[in-house]
């Protein structure tokens, strides 16, 4: 592959994830699968997609900053502060797993995500018509966020929306604004223990950068417009697929 075509797959990846991490989440399913077709491996390609989504994630945010608000009574800035510092816990826990084991645990994650945004409106309903879920509980479940995004990333911002849902009965339109804001911060703490770390791999990471922050703000513009059943499907789909070939790839 060219130089020029390294470049173009990298932008047009980061279009696509930093639109897709504003409509519903789930960007690292557009951007990990180039990084790896472009010969990174998967750890690398991890630490190279989050910092490389991280400036997408932050426009989408920025461009919901109006709709910001507390959290089941939590404001922001908690919800932000252990998002952050978990997320460094996270990112900390990638730098220490080996490629290898990584490729392994990939398939399961990506699952675990699928598994999460297809069932996590039922489960919710569920949920609601019988208990009470208290603030304890979903700081918690934020703080596990953290972990999760800063160590992976990848449906982060599905699993919020399905657990926000779930712990505080918030539907996903109105999550639009604090999904992409919690993405933001974990991606900052993940990008500062990738970039110290030496674990990005700049020539990728550029083109990427740039594709998903125009991703980002086309996302943000769309979801204001689309209907959540489009986003979900399409959502969906993007992540099947890419829990398939990843599962084909570590255990075929």
């Amino acid at each position: 592959m060219s130089e020029l075509q390294t470049i173009i797959l990298a932008a047009i990846a980061g279009l696509v994830g930093g639109a897709m991490n504003a409509l519903a989440g789930g960007g690292t399913f557009a951007t990990l699968p180039a990084l790896i077709a472009l010969g990174l491996p998967a750890n690398i390609a991890n630490a190279t997609s989050n910092v490389a989504l991280l400036p997408g994630a932050a426009t989408s945010a920025w461009n919901f900053r109006d709709e910001l608000g507390p959290v089941a009574g939590i404001r922001v800035r908690v919800l932000a502060a252990l998002t952050f510092g978990f997320g460094l816990v996270g990112s900390l826990l990638l730098v220490l797993t080996p490629s290898k084991t990584f490729d392994i645990i990939i398939p399961w994650l990506l699952l675990f995500a699928f598994v999460v945004i297809a069932f996590g409106k039922r489960a919710a309903d569920w949920l609601h018509q019988r208990v009470t879920i208290g603030r304890p509980t979903l700081l918690a479940s934020q703080a596990l966020l953290g972990v999760y995004g800063g160590y992976f990333g990848g449906g982060v911002g599905l699993i919020t929306t399905a657990i926000y849902g779930l712990l505080a009965n918030i539907r996903p339109r109105e999550l639009f604004a604090i999904r992409t804001a919690m993405l933001a911060v974990a991606n900052l703490a993940a990008a500062l223990v990738f970039v110290g770390f030496g674990m990005v791999r700049w020539w990728a990471c550029l083109p990427m950068l740039a594709g998903s922050i125009a991703g980002g703000w086309i996302g943000a513009l769309l979801g204001k417009r689309l209907s959540a059943p489009a986003v979900r499907w399409w959502t969906l789909l993007v992540t099947g697929a890419t829990t398939v070939i990843f599962f084909l790839r570590a255990y075929a």
